[in-house]
């Protein structure tokens, strides 16, 4: 069986990690730097780093940050913020990165998709997907969440995976930084269609939250989270052990 990956994830702005709670009311936590190598040595399966702005902003990721923080772990990075080209796959893989994650630069140009997995493999992009219920139905949001693109979620998320997507970041606005446990209903929906790694992001308050997740959702491939890990309210190798007891196949 193959083991569950468990994810932390850096949120930056302006060169620093922050938090919030359904996207909002930021907060600053810590150098992207010292937390990435944090993870790195605690046993993190992997990393994820977000220039969460650099959209909205309209602007390119932080090269400078970013390549400091590949060449300081040993675990796979997965990039994510301002990818809107070719060339900025090209950009980020360069400074370091495993995998790159298209969000709304996907929106703008779906064709992006396929071209990056056409030259780098599907293996190398990352579906990054943020997700909040509207009038019921799951709905696509770009630019950090704050613009509602009025997309199908369940129907985009597949449109992806078609074109050559070979993961799925699942962030359900609806439960981010609200630490009660993992969007399941949301998550169940998208693996019903796609048969790439799904990773669950949002909502994760405690370590029953990932016993929970993977027991009720067996094809969900990675839990993600984000201020339980920086705030030290979960450590890592505590939630393995924990997975590990109930019978979930954890890297330890």
């Amino acid at each position: 069986m193959v083991t569950k990956r468990i994810i932390p994830c850096l949120d930056v702005r302006d060169g620093r990690v922050v938090k919030g709670t359904n996207f909002l009311d930021l907060h600053d936590v810590s150098s992207p730097v010292s937390l990435a190598k944090y993870y790195s040595d605690c046993g993190a399966d992997e990393l994820v780093f977000y220039d969460i702005t650099a959209s909205a902003e309209g602007r390119g990721l932080f090269t400078e940050i970013l390549t400091e923080v590949a060449s300081t772990i040993f675990i796979p990075l997965t990039v994510g913020g301002g990818i809107n080209t070719v060339a900025d796959f090209d950009r980020v893989l360069k400074c370091g990165a495993d995998k790159v994650s298209v969000n709304s630069g996907a929106i703008r140009n779906p064709s992006l998709i396929g071209e990056a997995a056409k030259k780098y493999g599907d293996q190398c992009v990352v579906l990054s997907v943020d997700v909040k219920r509207v009038d019921g139905k799951f709905t696509v949001f770009a630019k950090g969440g704050r613009e509602n693109t009025g997309i199908d979620a369940i129907e985009w998320i597949r449109r992806g995976v078609d074109a050559g997507a070979g993961e799925i970041v699942l962030n359900s606005i609806d439960t981010d930084g609200v630490k009660g446990g993992f969007d399941l209903e949301m998550l169940d929906a998208v693996c019903r269609v796609v048969s790439v790694p799904v990773i669950a992001s949002g909502g994760a308050g405690k370590i029953e939250d990932f016993v929970t997740l993977f027991n009720t959702l067996p094809k969900v491939d990675a839990g993600l989270a984000a201020s339980i890990f920086h705030f030290g309210e979960v450590k890592i190798p505590d939630l393995k052990q924990a997975l590990k007891d109930a019978g979930i196949p954890a890297r330890i």
